[in-house]
């Protein structure tokens, strides 16, 4: 092994440390929201707003921070990012209130929004060869983290108190960001593409932007109020207890890390818009099942298939628009779009509150959130038979 190749595998793999406690910060409420809403005597209105601000933190800074990135290395805006969540994380463990809470979880929002927009696309420089295999692995080590963001949590309230859950994670956030800082001093020599300088350059590829948009701003926002709201979910429509309940959340985080191993590989291999098609057809299938079913196995096997689904979206997704995307836009471009998605999505947990405590049934809010989203496959496939998405024909990506 070289020595530029050392230095690119030791801050490859610092990197998929940090996203692992990133990720942990942002899916680490959702198992908290029954116990939020004890703790601190507020509906599931007020707790789908806490669901909504870490997302809404993670949608805010990235336009912005694409612009910083014209003008700061990568790697030092991604340092900043540990460093803020190490804070955000400490912050809410001392919240003796729920709006403390709700402060809290967007700046853990915030922070995990700014490292997605400057990781990414480093991921994607350090390895321009294998761009969806790298970028599955990374995100394969964030999907470790909600997966075993329910047990954690359901162990440390067992044993301690909720509280406890973000003690750790502002612990280990500044340990792996001291070893990122001593592991990235060298990467200066790695990253030589790091070349984005044309943020306003990023808008002429709008039309690129808007279709990944709608790929996954809409999948992503119906995934939002599902996810954060599965325990209660399954609890008040299907009859099953909290900890089956919990057992199934983990499920559908679990499916996640196949998920993203394979499906980064695969988006490589085969022609990427209709595998990104394929998958979103087949997310909306099992959500349609899932209003369905009862009982625990057929539940499962629905928990599994979403799961899996919905999470072989995002690698693939990233990897058809890193590659698509010119190098002297690539980052800004990259910003704007997750930016901009992120916005949608993060509504997604507060309109199933609202909706819910106004009466109306999960299994109903889910089920029209089925129908929006099978109109959407239609027309995102009317749209590659016509050849109207750029990137897929003979035509420049900005036509």
């Amino acid at each position: 092994m070289t020595e530029s190749a050392g230095v690119t595998t030791r801050l490859f793999g610092t990197l998929c440390g940090l996203v692992f406690l990133v990720n942990l910060g942002r899916t680490v409420f959702a198992p908290l929201v029954e116990t939020f809403q004890t703790q601190f005597g507020v509906g599931p209105a007020t707790v789908g707003l806490v669901t909504t601000l870490v997302w809404m933190g993670t949608a805010v800074p990235r336009i912005p921070v694409g612009y910083l990135l014209t003008r700061v290395a990568r790697h030092r805006v991604v340092l900043a990012t540990g460093a803020l969540l190490s804070l955000a994380a400490a912050f809410t463990a001392l919240a003796p209130s729920i709006l403390a809470v709700q402060i809290g979880a967007l700046g853990i929002g915030l922070a995990s929004g700014a490292y997605f927009v400057a990781a990414v696309p480093l991921v994607g420089e350090l390895y321009p060869d294998a761009v969806g295999r790298a970028i599955g692995i990374h995100g394969t080590a964030a999907q470790l983290a909600a997966v075993g963001a329910a047990p954690v949590v359901v162990g440390f309230v067992a044993v301690a108190d909720w509280r406890a859950t973000f003690w750790l994670l502002a612990v280990l956030s500044a340990v792996i960001t001291a070893v990122l800082a001593y592991t990235a001093r060298d990467s200066d020599a790695v990253v030589e593409a790091d070349v984005d300088r044309d943020f306003v350059g990023a808008l002429r590829y709008w039309r690129l932007l808007l279709v990944g948009m709608l790929m996954i701003s809409t999948a992503g926002f119906v995934w939002q109020g599902l996810f954060n709201f599965y325990v209660t979910y399954l609890v008040a429509a299907k009859s099953f207890s909290t900890t089956q309940a919990s057992t199934m959340l983990t499920v559908v985080f679990a499916a996640g890390v196949p998920a993203f191993w394979l499906s980064g590989r695969l988006a490589d291999r085969f022609p990427t818009v209709p595998y990104i098609l394929t998958v979103l057809a087949a997310y909306v299938a099992s959500l349609f099942a899932l209003t369905e079913v009862t009982g625990f196995l057929p539940v499962l096997a629905v928990t599994a298939v979403l799961g899996y689904t919905i999470h072989s979206m995002f690698p693939a997704l990233d990897a058809w628009l890193l590659g698509t995307l010119p190098a002297e836009v690539r980052s800004s471009a990259y910003a704007v779009f997750s930016g901009a998605s992120l916005l949608i999505e993060a509504n997604g947990s507060g309109v199933v509150g609202v909706l819910t405590e106004a009466g109306y049934a999960f299994d109903d809010v889910f089920r029209t959130f089925a129908f929006g989203l099978a109109g959407v496959v239609a027309v995102l496939v009317a749209l590659y038979v016509l050849g109207r998405i750029p990137g897929t024909d003979r035509r420049a990506i900005s036509s």
